[in-house]
């Protein structure tokens, strides 16, 4: 986990969902879409946001997401992401 995962949590939380795209551009982060979209998988993998319709575009947080934000959930009980569960 790093700070933009947290932050993108954070938003998701508040916002229920969004694209990397929108959050490029409302979230004021100094990240690119690109770098928001693979922090996004890598919190999909985690278990802490899911993509919705399946087409990994527009995500939401999921409740495993919003128990980590409620400091209910530690990292090290996540599944840990591998570079081919990404791809």
């Amino acid at each position: 986990m790093c700070t933009l995962d947290e932050r993108i949590l954070e938003y998701l939380e508040e916002d229920s969902w969004s694209t990397p795209r929108y959050m490029e551009q409302a979230m004021g982060f100094n990240a690119s879409r690109a770098r928001i979209q693979e922090r996004c998988r890598m919190l999909t993998q985690a278990g802490l946001v899911t993509p919705m319709f399946g087409d990994h575009h527009m995500y939401e947080i999921t409740g495993r997401g919003q128990r980590y934000l409620e400091g209910e959930l530690d990292v090290k009980d996540l599944p840990q992401p591998t570079i081919h569960r990404l791809l």
